[in-house]
């Protein structure tokens, strides 16, 4: 499986800054020596016509040469500097990457990424540019070009805050199915819709979480056999909803964020639907504990390439098609 990383490209914050820069470092680390197999890569920085796919010309301009307003540079929760740009240019990349190796191999990820809560004309929450929806758009863009068809996107999100920046992109955008289970009371305060919202109480713990997940799961999945089924899945696989989280408010053990994704992997796997993964959020009290998670979300998501390539004939034809 295909996995690629931008974590040389961290950024030095000031003491006490709470974002946990060093977890995309450990859990490379933590790939590279215990999921022997995986094809570890450094993705190219997005380009600016890739940006602007998702984002207006004012918006990438103003984040490149460091002229955002302040109140705006304090509202994503960076300071301004060329380091915070080329960071944010590879994050993007390493998430499309990862789309075209999903599209070839049915099963891809970037260990990092899932920057959800930017808009077309602004950051927030840690996010810079919307990967996802970069990514999700250049793919749809490559693929016409290729087959001339229309690629339609799911988005699951399974961070514990809402992807108001991914709703409110792909709003008005039939070809992009947004889903986003989340605490209801949770950051941000103000949510957009997306194409299904699930909103959790604090402290849900695992049995309630994964009941709404797969009322959830089997609502998208019918809602979009209307228009037609998608041919490639994002999966926002955030590890904060687990209990030890800073920022999550809810109650998930780490048996609980496993079966999440091995549920998520299932659904996509029996439809063939090819995913990519990126890691969302994750802001635990013992750093070690989200890098833990995440890492299984990474050995699921070996798992299910593997039974990608082990499959059927097929199978196997159906997701590597998409490709081509």
């Amino acid at each position: 499986m295909q996995v690629f990383s931008n974590d040389r490209f961290a950024l030095s914050l000031p003491a006490g800054h709470s974002f946990p820069m060093p977890k995309y470092r450990l859990l490379r680390e933590r790939v590279q020596a215990e999921l022997p197999g995986l094809r570890l890569a450094e993705a190219e920085p997005a380009s600016e016509g890739e940006l602007a796919l998702a984002h207006t010309p004012d918006y990438i301009g103003a984040v490149l040469g460091g002229t955002l307003p302040a109140a705006m540079q304090r509202e994503i929760g960076f300071p301004w500097s060329e380091r915070m740009v080329e960071r944010s240019l590879r994050s993007v990349g390493a998430t499309i990457a990862a789309a075209r190796a999903a599209l070839a191999e049915g099963v891809a990820a970037q260990l990092g990424g899932g920057t959800h809560h930017a808009t077309a004309d602004k950051g927030g929450g840690y996010c810079v540019f919307n990967d996802v929806a970069v990514a999700a758009r250049l793919m749809q863009a490559e693929v016409h070009r290729r087959q001339r068809r229309m690629l339609r996107v799911w988005v699951i999100d399974l961070d514990v805050h809402q992807g108001n920046g991914s709703a409110a992109i792909f709003r008005d955008d039939p070809t992009v199915f947004t889903l986003s289970l989340h605490g209801a009371k949770n950051f941000p305060f103000r949510k957009e819709a997306s194409d299904l919202d699930v909103e959790l109480p604090d402290g849900c713990r695992d049995d309630q979480y994964l009941q709404a997940l797969d009322r959830a799961l089997d609502e998208a999945w019918q809602r979009q056999q209307l228009t037609g089924p998608p041919g490639l899945a994002f999966y926002l696989a955030g590890a904060d909803p687990h209990e030890d989280d800073r920022l999550g408010r809810l109650k998930l053990s780490l048996a609980g964020l496993a079966e999440r994704d091995r549920r998520v992997f299932a659904l996509l796997g029996r439809q063939r639907v090819p995913v990519a993964v990126t890691m969302a959020g994750g802001y635990g009290r013992d750093i070690a504990v989200t890098v833990a998670a995440q890492l299984e979300t990474v050995r699921l998501a070996q798992a299910a390439w593997r039974d990608c390539q082990a499959g059927d004939s097929a199978r196997a034809g159906a997701w590597q098609q998409s490709a081509r």
